[in-house]
Formats: structure tokens, C-alpha cells, sequence
């Protein structure tokens, strides 16, 4: 982890994120446990989880698919009724599989909705019972918005949505004191997409679109994360911050 800002505010606070066992899910929760917070996370890959997140304190993993409405309701009640809060939401989770438009079903667009989308209202939705004045939601949607990426139609379709639905609960929530912002990431280099996507030749391809050329780490989201889960960004709700080095700017 690089070395975070201090957060002192952040010790102690409930705080829920999905897909934590790898990526920018798995850096996000190590990131809240170095501030003191209690962090409860899900994901479809257990074994992993546990192997990273077995020994860590205040670090609490549950199995649980993000499209069964039934499991995140038993998740995050089970979370808000012994806890009585939930203080910061991230919605992290996601798939961006790379289908073109022929190939593309109807059971791959029903199921990157499910996933990208639906989750994120279902889990704002049951945790909005246990917000509480000055909690914080962070959502994350992409770059990809921007830049409408071929092969991409339906996964940039749920970033988009990801967009108008944190612009309107940050207006519904707004008069609890709740704020709502959007997180969009650069391509970073998780294990993932250093695996499956990201060749020499799209390195090059990246250092070039950027206007700082570093390549974009896990660890750069989740101190962005950090930032708009504390009371520093209190000023801030409705808004997207894009994550990627330039890229757009550029």
C-alpha cells in the first residue's frame, strides 16, 4: 500500500464494500483497515478472501452474488442491525467483459446489468436504512463512460447508468446528509487485467494517452476512495472523479 493520508475521522467506522478479494476491491478494504475502520466485504470468490483477509482485524468477508436481491438483504441487514450504522458504502463489484454487439445476448446484457447496476441500487437501497447523517456512498464507474470503447456496449451502458444514478440519489439523499459521488478508474493494473487485457503494445498504448505516463495501480483508487469516504470531502456529493492519470484531460 502506498503510503495514505491519515484519515483519523475514518477509525472506527462501519464500512461496506463489494468485490473485495481482489483488484481495487482488495487494496480499498486494506486501505480502510489501515485507517481503523471495521470493514465488511463480499464476493463470489471466497477462497480468495479468506487467504488475504483471515489474519487482518476488523476485517469481516461473507460470500454473497450480487444478483440475488435475497443475499444482499440478509448481508446488509445482518451488518446494520448489530451495528447499528453503516457509515460508508462502496460499490466497487463489477465485470467488463469484452463481447461485440452480434455476439452479445440477451442473458450477457441481463447479467452485466444484474451485476453493474442492479447491485448497486439493491445495495444502496438496504443499507439506506442504516445511513446516518455525514455517511458517504462511493460508486464506481469508469473511464470507459468517456470514451465508448468498442466491444464494450452493454458494460459502458452500466457505467453510464452508474453515472445518472449517483447524480440522482445524491439530490434524494442530500437532505439526510448523506453524500453520493462516483469514482471513475483509468485501466489499471490489477492482476486481472494484467493477465487477460494489457500487452506490451497496450502499455505503450496507455503511457500515451495519459498525460502523467505512470501506469494506473489498485492503490491509486482506494486513496481516492478514502479521500470521499471522510469528512475532508464533505463539500462534495453528485460529483464524478475521474481516476486515470490524464487520460480524458489528454
Amino acid at each position: 500500500m502506498n503510503n495514505p493520508a491519515n484519515y483519523s475521522d475514518l477509525d472506527g467506522k462501519v464500512v461496506v464494500i463489494t468485490g473485495g478479494a481482489n483488484g481495487i476491491g482488495e487494496h480499498t478494504v486494506k486501505a480502510f483497515l489501515a485507517q481503523g475502520a471495521k470493514v465488511f466485504t463480499c464476493d463470489v470468490d471466497a477462497q480468495s478472501a479468506k487467504s488475504k483477509f483471515q489474519n487482518e482485524k476488523n476485517c469481516y468477508f461473507s460470500k454473497v452474488n450480487l444478483t440475488s436481491e435475497s443475499q444482499i438483504t440478509k448481508w446488509i441487514k445482518s451488518i446494520g442491525k448489530k451495528h447499528k450504522r453503516i457509515d460508508v458504502l462502496v460499490n466497487n463489484a463489477a465485470r467488463d467483459p469484452r463481447i461485440s454487439l452480434e455476439k452479445t445476448s440477451v442473458a450477457d446484457w441481463d447479467g452485466l446489468m444484474n451485476t453493474n447496476l442492479r447491485s448497486y441500487f439493491l445495495m444502496i437501497r438496504e443499507a439506506s436504512e442504516f445511513l446516518i447523517k455525514g455517511s458517504s456512498i462511493i460508486n464506481f464507474s469508469s473511464l470507459t463512460f468517456h470514451e465508448g470503447p468498442a466491444e464494450m456496449s452493454a458494460y459502458v451502458a452500466t457505467k453510464a447508468g452508474i453515472q445518472g444514478l449517483t447524480r440522482s440519489l445524491a439530490r434524494e439523499l442530500g437532505p439526510r446528509r448523506i453524500r453520493v459521488n462516483t469514482v471513475s478508474p483509468g485501466w489499471v493494473m490489477t492482476e486481472r487485467q494484467l493477465q487477460m487485457f494489457v500487452t506490451p503494445t497496450v502499455k505503450k498504448r496507455i503511457k500515451t494517452l495519459q498525460c502523467i505516463p505512470d501506469l494506473m495501480q489498485p492503490d491509486d483508487l482506494a486513496n481516492v476512495v478514502l479521500f470521499l469516504a471522510s469528512n475532508t470531502s464533505c463539500g462534495m456529493t453528485g460529483q464524478e472523479l475521474l481516476v486515470d492519470r490524464g487520460w480524458q484531460y489528454s
